[in-house]
C-alpha cells in the first residue's frame, strides 16, 4: 500500500536526489563540463537579454542534458554492478546510454546557436 503524503518523506526524497546529483557531479567529469556550460549559457542569457520563450527553451535544453548525464551514469553503474567481465550487451547498454547524452548535448548546442548567434550578429553588426 502506498504511504500517505508527508513533508518529511518529501524532504527525504529531495535529500536523496541531491545526494545522487552530488555523486554524479563528484565522479563524472562530463557532468562538470555540462554544469560549466549550463552556467555559461545562463550568464549569456542575462548578458544578451533573452526573451521569456528563449529562457524556457534554454533551461529545458540544459535540464535535458544534465538529466541525460544522470541517467547515463545510472545505467553505467547498473551495468558495472551486474558484470565486471566484457559482455557485448553491457557494452551496448553503456554505449547507447552515452549516445543518448550525446544526441541531447548536440541538440542543446544547436538550440544555443539558434538563440545566441542572431544576438551576436546584432552586437557585431550594429
Amino acid at each position: 500500500m502506498k504511504k500517505a503524503f508527508s513533508l518529511k518523506r518529501l524532504s527525504s526524497a529531495f535529500k536523496y536526489a541531491f545526494k545522487g546529483f552530488g555523486k554524479v557531479y563528484k565522479n563524472e567529469d562530463n557532468m562538470k563540463v555540462h554544469v560549466v556550460v549550463a552556467i555559461l549559457v545562463v550568464l549569456c542569457g542575462f548578458l544578451f537579454k533573452v526573451s521569456t520563450l528563449e529562457w524556457i527553451i534554454l533551461i529545458f535544453a540544459i535540464g535535458l542534458v544534465i538529466g541525460a548525464e544522470v541517467l547515463n551514469t545510472c545505467i553505467e553503474n547498473l551495468v558495472d554492478l551486474v558484470t565486471k567481465d566484457y559482455n557485448k550487451y553491457a557494452e551496448n547498454a553503456k554505449d547507447t546510454a552515452a549516445a543518448h547524452t550525446l544526441v541531447l548535448s548536440i541538440t542543446a548546442a544547436i538550440i544555443g546557436l539558434i538563440v545566441f548567434i542572431p544576438k551576436l550578429i546584432d552586437i557585431i553588426g550594429g
